[in-house]
């Protein structure tokens, strides 16, 4: 018997009927990246789930306040985060939780800045950064799937074409 048909046969043993089956009600999407499993503390202590910021596209930038390029694309990831609302931005920063909020009073962003401290190297290395450098920055679906990864600092107009491409 084919998987469709042993489907319809269940849907009607189970008294739904078969204009009731919806193909895609039946069909499950990939479940997102295990990425999402991850909590992270922001400057005050305070624990993100990743999984709060499923439903909506991610953009999620490793960097490090000791880190030129990093600081350098920060206003040009701002910039995106305004124009984009539908999309979430996240810092994830490979620091302390202190230099983070040091670098915050001097330099304003406005989409959150989580810290994942030195454990965010292997993080990114799962990520596909197998390097290990910073900034990395990764591009997830709204059902939390990778869909690109940017090594090194993002090019503005470049990262704005796929954040267009996502919202």
């Amino acid at each position: 018997m084919k998987r469709r048909d042993f489907l319809v046969a269940t849907a009607w043993a189970a008294g739904l009927g078969a204009s009731s089956i919806s193909l895609s009600v039946l069909a499950s999407p990939l479940p997102p990246d295990p990425f999402y499993g991850h909590s992270f503390p922001d400057t005050d202590g305070q624990q993100h789930s990743l999984t709060t910021y499923l439903g909506q596209p991610l953009v999620l930038n490793f960097w490090a306040t000791w880190c030129p390029p990093c600081v350098k694309e920060m206003p040009d990831l701002q910039e995106l985060h305004e124009k984009y609302p539908n999309i979430h931005m996240v810092g994830l920063a490979v620091d302390t939780a202190n230099n983070v909020l040091k670098f915050s009073e001097k330099v304003s962003v406005n989409y959150p800045l989580l810290v994942a401290g030195h454990g965010g190297i292997g993080l990114m290395r799962d990520l596909g950064n197998k390097k290990g450098g910073l900034p990395f920055t990764v591009l997830f679906d709204a059902q939390g799937r990778l869909v690109h990864s940017i090594l090194g600092q993002v090019d503005p107009t470049k990262l704005n074409d796929l954040m267009a491409a996502m919202s």
